[in-house]
């Protein structure tokens, strides 16, 4: 199993701590750094910010010579599938190679909408965008001449030079309900699934490879975003999760209470206790994890999952 990072950068994540962040990935041999593409603080603390994601992600390119990049999730409702499909060619442009990922999906947080003037259309509304928008930035990184005409979007002959030399990868995730399922299938190279139990990725996996088989293709990988609090034993166990329970605004006065009261997806332990609970989703059909890191200034845990974890998994 492949193990990269994620980072919800709408909790005041700052530039210079962006660069801290590379800088440790880099150095632990992690392959890829995710970031949200949020602007207002999912656990709706008003004193945190957040770097918009695309020029964050431009700007880490520019300083990084090996790490990969890319967003869980860009949703349909922030930006025209034209300047994502250009965004993404720009990042790739300034990487100077295949470093570039596309995470999409269709949006969901009310609040940060009303905020900053978001439309939010209903679910069904923004899955027929989702739906359109994956077509036409796909074909845009391929096709010379793109003509399109939907009932959200068009373009006439279009070509969107210049073209990446590599086709961007595309994510795209969710529930793997049977929409979301099928759209996967016929255009993403990868389905990612957040916050899910064993169980729930085995009923994902088998999903996502039933859709495929019906769209004529190999079964795509399915990877799963993952809350995490490891270290290398118990006692730096206890003090990881004051630390998170802290950055959660969480009563950090019990330690282990606070692990206990955490979901069932979240990675929990030392370096072999966190191993063993990958290899069991691996077995279920996770073939990468994208281990959620909340408390992000914390860069000795990244080093431990590239030096240590990730030889743990094997």
């Amino acid at each position: 199993m492949r193990l990269d990072l994620m980072v919800e950068g709408q909790e005041d994540v700052s530039w210079e701590s962006w660069l801290e962040i590379a800088g440790a990935c880099e150095r632990a041999g992690i392959g890829t750094l995710f970031r949200s593409d949020h602007y207002f603080s999912v656990d709706e603390i008003d004193a945190r910010g957040s770097l918009d994601a695309w020029g964050t992600i431009c700007g880490l390119a520019a300083a990084t010579e090996t790490l990969c990049f890319g967003t869980l999730v860009s949703p349909v409702t922030f930006r025209h599938p034209s300047t994502l499909a250009k965004l993404v060619v720009t990042a790739q442009a300034v990487a100077g190679g295949d470093r570039i990922e596309l995470g999409l999906g269709a949006g969901w947080w009310k609040a940060e909408h009303e905020s900053y003037g978001f439309a939010l259309p209903p679910t069904w509304k923004r899955m027929r965008i989702l739906a359109e928008q994956a077509e036409l930035i796909s074909r845009q990184w391929t096709e010379e001449s793109v003509s399109f005409s939907g009932k959200h979007y068009e373009t006439k002959q279009l070509t969107a030079w210049p073209l990446p030399e590599r086709k961007p990868r595309l994510i795209m995730g969710g529930q793997a309900g049977p929409k979301s399922a099928r759209l996967a299938a016929r255009w993403a190279d990868e389905y990612n699934t957040p916050h899910a139990n064993l169980e729930q990725c085995r009923e994902r996996r088998e999903a996502i490879t039933a859709a495929c088989e019906q769209a004529g293709r190999e079964p795509i990988p399915l990877s799963a975003m993952l809350g995490f609090v490891i270290a290398r034993d118990r006692d730096s166990l206890l003090e990881k999760a004051a630390e998170h329970a802290r950055w959660r605004n969480s009563d950090a006065g019990s330690p282990q209470a606070y692990l206990d009261s955490l979901p069932d997806h979240y990675v929990i332990g030392t370096v072999e206790e966190a191993a063993a609970q990958l290899r069991e989703l691996e077995r279920a059909g996770v073939s990468r994890a994208m281990l959620q890191h909340h408390v992000y200034w914390d860069t000795e845990t990244i080093e431990l999952i590239g030096h240590e974890l990730a030889d743990a998994v094997g």
